[in-house]
């Protein structure tokens, strides 16, 4: 630990407790990481699942130390992603290991984490075993390519041909899977993506609103402003407004 920032050292204790919070739930997982994708803090339901005497053994280890290589490599990319573009990575689809070490499908969100001035220092991430749905056989590889295609072509236009393609599955079957897994249509599934990247570009850059909407994948900046206020109840222009108002 005397490779951490002093400031991530010093916050050991509260990162720890936060995960400590998820201790009672046997299918999440939330950790702490840091620049090195190394686990600074985790809650008790990794323990089961990476074959560790308890939770602490862990910290310091990388996903290589703990996982199969290849979910290993995508956490790692996962994690690389997030450090790049300093966004929120959501509603992930990962292949994981469940507690009796039988592989399963996961819900991943990460976020990163900065010191007080700015600066980058590591990221918190939650997973969430799908175990009923992978019981159902409702998740695989290609429904997973499928999900990851639309979280990283958002920005240009999808067709639900090439969706179909990408999953083996027809437009009702995969729209009917879509809502079993994210309680989203396919196309509010598309549309909410794209929100999400736009919010952030909207609050974290001072992008003009006409560009945040073409690079995000919207017809222009009105239909940006309208699944804004649909979702959000604000205009792009209010939320930026709130957010400069908040870091005041």
């Amino acid at each position: 630990m005397q490779l951490l920032h002093p400031y991530i050292v010093s916050d050991l204790n509260a990162m720890r407790s936060m995960a400590s919070l998820f201790d009672p739930l046997p299918d999440v997982v939330f950790s702490v990481k840091d620049l090195q994708s190394r686990y600074l803090a985790l809650s008790e339901g990794c323990v089961g699942r990476c074959a560790l005497r308890n939770k602490w053994q862990a910290e310091g280890m990388t996903a290589h130390e703990l996982f199969p290589s290849a979910m290993a490599n995508r956490y790692r990319d996962q994690d690389r992603q997030v450090f790049a573009e300093s966004q929120p990575m959501r509603n992930r689809l990962d292949l994981t290991v469940y507690h009796d070490r039988a592989p399963g499908w996961c819900l991943t969100n990460k976020q990163s984490l900065h010191h007080p001035d700015g600066r980058l220092m590591g990221l918190v991430c939650i997973s969430k075993d799908l175990t009923e749905l992978t019981r159902e056989r409702l998740l695989d590889e290609r429904f997973a390519a499928c999900v990851d295609h639309i979280q990283t072509q958002y920005h240009r236009p999808l067709r639900l041909e090439e969706l179909c393609e990408l999953s083996g599955l027809s437009i009702g079957q995969l729209d009917r899977r879509m809502k079993r897994v994210f309680q989203a249509s396919v196309g509010e599934f598309i549309r909410r993506t794209r929100m999400e990247a736009a919010s952030h570009a909207i609050q974290h850059s001072g992008q003009p609103l006409a560009d945040i909407a073409a690079s995000c994948g919207f017809s222009d900046q009105s239909a940006l402003t309208r699944l804004c206020r649909q979702m959000l109840g604000l205009s792009p222009r209010q939320l930026r407004l709130r957010t400069l108002s908040q870091r005041r």
